[in-house]
Parts: structure tokens; sequence; C-alpha cells
């Protein structure tokens, strides 16, 4: 990596799916003091034993790189009504937030999973199972001094998050604003969400598509309106986390190119 960049990597964290870190990217994380989110979506969390986990929290930290982590979603649904799939759901995310222990993470991010036009039918019902699962999750993420974030996915404005947040009713409970996703799923633009959403504002998930759908590009690639973001993060003295999550290497030095180029964390 050049040397231009190494002011930006101690700066944000970059997603990285556990298997792939474990697997492929690891030495490059280490080589380039690039700081993982690491992902824990698929089988990992049942099929790997917990010194698989703790080998990898003692490089990190040995090599004084931090991390945030990133709860599983496929096929959860943390409001679900079935109690038996609001049970499995709720045990796959427990599995996730035992994790904080051994990684000591600055955050960990979860999805909402609130889609209007299936639990917007049972509204009352999705909120008080979803306020109770992230409820549970808050107190063991607290306890490790760790910060909860509820990512938007399809939500298509910020009324759920608000509500929830709302109810949760803690510090350690934020919003972690996915703006690829915004363009991809929500089609409505970050000034419909951060008004409403800035006092709970903790995390952006920052990477770009051409708003048809979630191509997780480098920065600079797409359509995204990166610069108005920054600039009212500066206005309104907002200092989120910031992850990166490109889906390919070159994507990644795009995006540290662009940070460089545009000199954007520094106004956060």
């Amino acid at each position: 990596m050049e040397a231009k960049y190494k002011h930006i990597t101690p700066r944000c964290f970059v997603n990285a799916p556990w298997y792939e870190l474990k697997n492929r990217y690891l030495d490059l994380f280490l080589q380039h003091g690039i700081q993982p989110e690491i992902g824990l979506e698929g089988l990992c969390l049942y099929e790997e034993s917990e010194d698989e986990f703790k080998k990898i929290a003692h490089t990190l930290k040995n090599n004084r790189l931090s991390c945030t982590l990133h709860a599983p979603f496929f096929d959860l649904a943390p409001g679900a009504l079935d109690p038996k799939i609001l049970d499995a759901s709720r045990n796959k995310l427990r599995k996730a937030a035992r994790l904080i222990t051994i990684f000591q993470p600055k955050s960990m991010v979860c999805h909402l999973n609130f889609e209007e036009n299936k639990q917007g039918y049972k509204w009352n019902e999705w909120l008080l199972a979803a306020s109770e699962t992230w409820q549970e999750l808050l107190g063991i993420a607290t306890e490790q001094d760790c910060i909860l974030m509820l990512e938007n996915t399809y939500e298509t404005s910020p009324d759920a998050h608000e509500t929830v947040l709302t109810k949760l009713d803690s510090e350690n409970a934020r919003f972690c604003l996915d703006v690829g996703h915004l363009m991809s799923f929500a089609k409505t633009p970050w000034q419909n969400w951060l008004p409403i959403l800035s006092p709970w504002l903790g995390q952006l998930h920052l990477h770009d598509n051409n708003g048809e759908k979630d191509q997780h590009l480098g920065l600079g690639l797409g359509k995204f309106d990166f610069k108005g973001l920054f600039d009212f993060l500066a206005v309104n003295n907002l200092h989120p986390l910031v992850t990166l999550e490109p889906h390919s290497e070159d994507d990644l030095w795009h995006a540290l190119e662009y940070l460089h180029r545009t000199k954007l964390l520094d106004q956060v």
C-alpha cells in the first residue's frame, strides 16, 4: 500500500466476511494496517470453534488493530410473529453477541430487518417482538462496553429505526447508515434520513452503486453524494465510525484513493 493511505486505514474499518478474512485476506489486513469489520454471516457461528475466533482476535490485538463485528442477517427475522422463527433468529444473534467478549469490537452492527410491505400489516406485533430482541442484544453489548448499531436495509423511511431506537433509549443503541442500501433499496436520499436519525448516528457503511442494485462499488465509482453527506456531518458535528464495504480488492483501493483525494475523513 502506498504511504499516502496510512493516515486513512486507522480511521476506518473494512468489511471482511469471517472465512475470507481467516483464509484469504488476513495477511493483507495485517500488512497494510487495515481494521476489519468481521462479517459473521453463514455457518461460521455454528462451525467454528471458540479457539478459532480467539486466534484471529489475538492476532489483531498483537498487531494493534481494532475491529467491529457485523452480525448475521440472512434468513433472520428479529421481529418474527412465529415464535419458533423468532427463537431461531434470537439464538443466532446471541451466538454473534457472545463474540463481543473475544474481539472487544468498537461496535456490533445488526440489520433492523423491517419491511413495510411485509411487517407493516402487523406493525404493533412486529415492534413488540423486535424491541425485545434488540433489548436483549443491547444488554449483552452494553455489559461489554460495545455499541449496538441498527442498520438500514430494505426500509424505505427512517420511521422504524426512529421508533425502535426511541424505545431502546440507550447511548449504546445507535443507527448505522448504509448509503448503498439507500440508493439501491430504499430509493430515498440520505437527506430523508439523517435530519431525523442524527441523534442516534453512530456508524456509516460506505460503498457506491448506480441506484439500480446493491453493487458495493468503491467510493466514487457510482452516483452517491459523498461530499454532501460529509458536509452535513461536519456542519452538525457528527463523528460516526466509518466502515468501507467494497466487494473486491480493486474496489477497496478505489475507495482508499477516493478518501485520500477528497480528504472526506478529515471532516469526521
